[in-house]
This record gives C-alpha cells, sequence and structure tokens, in this order.
C-alpha cells in the first residue's frame, strides 16, 4: 500500500516472528532492527468491524518512515530544517491565559503540516515549544492553528 498504509493507526496490532519462531507483539525500534537484521519478520493486523486482515511488513524503510523514526518530508509535508515560523495567539481563542492556547502560525519556509506529531517533534526540538498532539489542527492554505502550552512559546505568549 505504500504511503498510505496507516501504520500509526491505534488499532493496528503489530506482530514479531523471530527465526526460531517465538511470537511475540507489539512494535519497536528494536523489532524494527531485528528485522533488518534479518532476524524477524513483522507483521500487521488491520482491524476491521467484520474481518482483520493480515499484512507482512515487507518494506522495512517505508514501515519505519509512517511509524515516524525516520523522517519521511513526503509523508510529513515537513523538511528536515530549521522551520521559518510566524505565529499569534490564535484569532478564537476564548481563554488566552490558559495552560493550552490556540495559536496560528505560518511557515514561511513552503512547509506544510500533514503529520501533527512530526511537527510537534520539530518545534520541540528547534523552539522548545510544547505542542498538543492529542488534539487535532486545522489548516487552511499557509495559516496552521495547532494547541500549544502557552509558557513554552516564550515572553510572547
Amino acid at each position: 500500500m505504500g504511503t498510505e498504509f496507516p501504520y500509526e493507526l491505534g488499532t493496528m496490532c503489530y506482530i514479531e516472528v523471530a527465526a526460531d519462531g517465538a511470537v511475540s507483539q507489539g512494535a519497536d525500534r528494536a523489532a524494527y532492527q531485528r528485522a533488518l537484521a534479518g532476524q524477524s519478520r513483522l507483521f500487521a493486523v488491520w482491524p476491521g468491524n467484520y474481518r482483520s486482515d493480515l499484512f507482512a511488513i515487507d518494506d522495512l524503510d517505508q514501515y519505519a518512515r509512517g511509524m515516524g523514526w525516520v523522517h519521511d518530508e513526503t509523508r510529513t509535508g515537513l523538511a528536515d530544517h530549521e522551520h521559518q515560523v510566524r505565529w499569534q495567539i490564535g484569532e478564537f481563542e476564548r481563554n488566552p491565559n490558559g495552560t493550552y492556547i490556540s495559536v496560528d502560525l505560518w511557515l514561511d519556509c513552503g512547509c506544510t503540516i500533514r503529520d501533527l506529531r512530526a511537527f510537534a517533534e520539530q518545534m520541540r526540538q528547534q523552539r522548545g515549544w510544547d505542542v498538543a498532539t492529542s488534539g487535532g489542527y486545522s489548516g487552511v492554505g499557509p495559516r496552521f492553528t495547532v494547541r500549544a502550552r502557552r509558557r513554552s512559546l516564550g515572553p510572547q505568549a
């Protein structure tokens, strides 16, 4: 399925089968490294309403990108660079003194947010922002709105 496979889907079940036949559940970087080394094979069970489908993960690079372990600009919309960000407190923010606030931002570097977790991680590393990933985000054209911990934004907030 390529980039369309929902690797980070919360209900996805991962199975690792070691070369000796031992079976374990879960997906982590260690399992990925073992699969890369040929010590095991990885499978994903995609649950549905009336049946579940089993997929062999045969493209380990795509799997690592989908899990966010390897940066993928196509999937995330975010180049791996220092972002040029302009921001202001969200125009519809009703409680600008709250712990988390809405922030309108513009990525002047031309990037687009397609993966909130990837964006949150980049902003944490680059600016020390604490961007909430439990909710959604919105974006229209070059403007995006995210929720962020007010104090992590610095004195401007």
